[in-house]
Formats: C-alpha cells, sequence, structure tokens
C-alpha cells in the first residue's frame, strides 16, 4: 500500500487537480483510495464541495501534539466514490505550532497509522511550500509524485523542491523516492512546453511520465461542481489522460516491487 505525496515547491502546477482525478482513476481501476488533504488552502476539500468540516486535519494534528491519539476515522468524509480527509483554513496555524512540538516531523504518520493497511492507495495534496506540513506529508510518505506546467518557473520549482527532498530523505525518511513527474495543461504545440519535456527528461530520464495532462476546460468544470473528471464527462480528454496516467503509475509500481524483490 503506497502513501504518495503530490508536491512540488510552486503554486498552480496541477496538484490538486492530479490528486483527485488520479485517485478517481485509480478507483475506475478497482483500487482502495484515501485522499488527505494537508494545503491550508484546502482547495481540495473545496474541490469536493467541502467546506471547514469538523473534524479535520487540523483537529487530528492538535489531538496528536497534545498527547492525544486521533481518530482518523472520524475525520473521513465521502465524495462520490472518493474518501478524503478535509483540510481547514485553521491548518495554517499548524506550521507554527509544529515547531515547538516534540516529534513534530511525525505528526501526520501518526494519524495515518489506523488505516494504512485499509487502503490501496494514500495520496497526499500537499502545500506549494516546503512547510513543517509538507515534511510531515514527505516523512509520511514512500514516494512522492510531482506534477508541473511545462514553464520555465515550473521547472524552477522543480529543482528547488529536489534540494529540499534531497535533506528530507536523507535525514528524516531514507526510504523515500520520487515517482515520478507529471507535465499537466500541456500543449506539444507550444515550443515552451516541448523545451521543459526535453529537459526535464534530459535531467530525470524514465522519471518523467509518458503521459501528459492536455489542457481541458471539463477538468476546471468538474472542480466547480465538486466532482472528479470522470463524475463530471467520462468522455473527455481529461478522463482520458488521468486514467493513462493511473495505469502509467501501476505500471511503474510494479516494475519497482520487481526491482526490489531481487
Amino acid at each position: 500500500m503506497p502513501i504518495i505525496s503530490i508536491s512540488i515547491q510552486k503554486g498552480g502546477s496541477g496538484k490538486t487537480t492530479t490528486a483527485i482525478n488520479l485517485a478517481a482513476a485509480l478507483k475506475q481501476l478497482g483500487k482502495s483510495v484515501l485522499l488527505v488533504d494537508i494545503d491550508p488552502q484546502a482547495n481540495l476539500s473545496q474541490a469536493l464541495g467541502v467546506e471547514e468540516p469538523t473534524p479535520n486535519l487540523y483537529s487530528l494534528i492538535k489531538e496528536e501534539m497534545d498527547g492525544e491519539e486521533s481518530d482518523i476515522k472520524s475525520a473521513i468524509l465521502q465524495a462520490g466514490e472518493l474518501a478524503f480527509v478535509p483540510s481547514s483554513l485553521d491548518l495554517a496555524s499548524a506550521e507554527l505550532e509544529l515547531v515547538s512540538s516534540y516529534g513534530r516531523e511525525n505528526m501526520l504518520n501518526l494519524i495515518l497509522n489506523p488505516v494504512k493497511n485499509e487502503y490501496e492507495f494514500i495520496l497526499i495534496d500537499c502545500p506549494p511550500a516546503i512547510g513543517m506540513l509538507t515534511v510531515n506529508a514527505l516523512v509520511a510518505s514512500e514516494y512522492v509524485l510531482m506534477p508541473l506546467q511545462a514553464e520555465f518557473l515550473s521547472y524552477k520549482g522543480v529543482q528547488s523542491f529536489m534540494r529540499s527532498f534531497k535533506r528530507i530523505k536523507r535525514q528524516l525518511n531514507q526510504q523515500l523516492e520520487i515517482l515520478g513527474f507529471v507535465l499537466t495543461k500541456y500543449d506539444p504545440r507550444k515550443s515552451m512546453n516541448r523545451n521543459i519535456l526535453a529537459q526535464l527528461e534530459t535531467d530525470y530520464g524514465d522519471k518523467v511520465f509518458l503521459t501528459h495532462i492536455r489542457t481541458n476546460i471539463a477538468l476546471a468544470k468538474a472542480q466547480e461542481w465538486g466532482v472528479d473528471i470522470f463524475s463530471y464527462d467520462n468522455s473527455s480528454n481529461g478522463a482520458y489522460d488521468y486514467m493513462q496516467l493511473a495505469q502509467e503509475l501501476l505500471l511503474k509500481l510494479e516494475r519497482t516491487d520487481v526491482m526490489n524483490a531481487k
């Protein structure tokens, strides 16, 4: 059961869209999935039609910081086929509160422990910065999936994130690996998009997913309706691309498991 952080040090990269629709695609393929919204902006929660729920991830973190055992199952909500732990705007306070807390990097890991064996995948939607919340997500995870637009600033965000990733892997979670990079809002007709793809492939080789998420208005419309792309328009390019991504992700994980077994 892999735990995958969806993270990059850049806003507007498609993290939340990827978290929701990759989870939905995996569900379509018969996998059990739990989404976790650890972003104080709560975009994932809002995109699934939920605002300021109680309990939420912030209340779970507060319980752990107070030395109590949190109950993640009480916070899990259902949006159609998707199970998720919602965020709250109060989660922004956790960045400061965690700094002085004992075992601060391990809070999310403790919260997730009771359900780790109940889901085949746990996908964590991270904030667009490396703070204590993102560190918690990376410590709890086995893999990082990095969505990014094929633009210069997004590429710089990858470079910045990789420096933080190496420190976290060395000091806090030696099992953490990069699962791959996914280009979002990709248009092969644009030279900038093609150039960024070529640079990523030069730098990271087969870590770059062959599947690219094309620009598709249906993806934005689905979030407006509070549903995933398969519920909104199963025949859209967005649905096709995220299904291809899910299938490629499963193949990557199968190959990784084979290599680790040798």
